[in-house]
């Protein structure tokens, strides 16, 4: 079973070594292979965001960063969901959002959006697999980005 556990600044060289364990990711996002745990801070602990490590079994198997609503279109978006490189191709992230959607519903969350990257097909591929609908493309931080939304109900 899934958790997702509030990440504090204790778990923060966790969350550094999980979200460097996406290189290709962090390339795509902003063209440098690893973050620092400044920028790790400043991504997962803020006043705007949810921020969560995903656990199963006892073992840090990812992240997922939720904000409840967009003050852009009052909708509640997922900003990264990422699990850990040595766990690609396991099955556990769509076992792990499967389980997070199930709690988005339980908070009656009627819909869920994303931003992907428009050069990470592979997100693309994920995230439609998981149902997400391509509706609009947009920016962030200068670099185009695909937004596909999800309903819950």
């Amino acid at each position: 079973m899934f958790k997702f556990q509030a990440i504090t600044e204790d778990m923060l060289g966790l969350v550094l070594e999980i979200v460097n364990s996406n290189t290709d990711y962090n390339m795509l996002e902003n063209g440098n292979a690893h973050r620092t745990l400044e920028e790790v801070r400043r991504m997962f602990l803020n006043q705007t965001t949810d921020s969560y490590i995903i656990v199963l079994n006892n073992k840090y198997i990812g992240l997922v960063d939720f904000l409840k609503t967009n003050p852009k279109d009052n909708t509640p978006w997922i900003g990264l969901f990422m699990i850990h490189g040595n766990h690609h191709s396991k099955g556990y992230g769509k076992r792990a959002y499967t389980s997070f959607e199930e709690e988005l519903k339980k908070q009656c969350f009627a819909k869920v959006r994303i931003g992907i990257l428009s050069k990470n097909i592979s997100a693309k591929k994920y995230w439609t697999s998981m149902g997400f609908a391509f509706y609009a493309i947009s920016q962030w931080e200068g670099q185009p980005i695909e937004c596909f939304e999800k309903s819950l109900l």
